[in-house]
């Protein structure tokens, strides 16, 4: 008869905290990333865009209100244009509709963003949870 005996050491919070800390710094890849290619999506011209293409900008408003944060307690990005800065404009744009008495035609930029750089996302969760 052969007797072993084994100690065992409960690392599950640290492990969590690990998992937590690399989601969190992939979910900031992830929301850079689909802004980076919403950026890139916007021209600068005067003339507008056609119906169905990302829209153009004149001045590079829309461009440069283009923001992501990460929201850490919801596990989650949020990616979009600030509304401090362009208003309902962004929404009027993506879906089509009214702003500032204008009828928009549904010109999309966030949408294709994400169908753009969804096939990398998966890659930016792999290895992040490190001893």
């Amino acid at each position: 008869m052969i007797a072993a005996k084994a100690k065992t050491k409960d690392e599950t919070k640290k492990v969590l905290a690990k998992m937590r800390q690399g989601s969190f710094k992939s979910l900031g890849h992830a929301g850079a990333a689909i802004r980076l290619a919403a950026r890139r999506s916007i021209r600068k011209r005067k003339k507008a865009s056609p119906e169905g293409q990302p829209p153009s900008t004149r001045q590079g408003q829309l461009r440069g209100a283009i923001m992501f944060d990460v929201e850490k307690q919801q596990d989650r990005v949020v990616i979009g244009p600030d509304h401090a800065k362009v208003g309902k404009s962004g929404s009027a744009h993506e879906h089509g509709g009214r702003y500032k008495r204008q009828r928009y035609p549904k010109r999309p930029f966030m949408g294709p963003a994400l169908d753009k750089t969804k096939d990398r996302l998966p890659k930016l969760w792999a290895g992040s949870v490190k001893a």
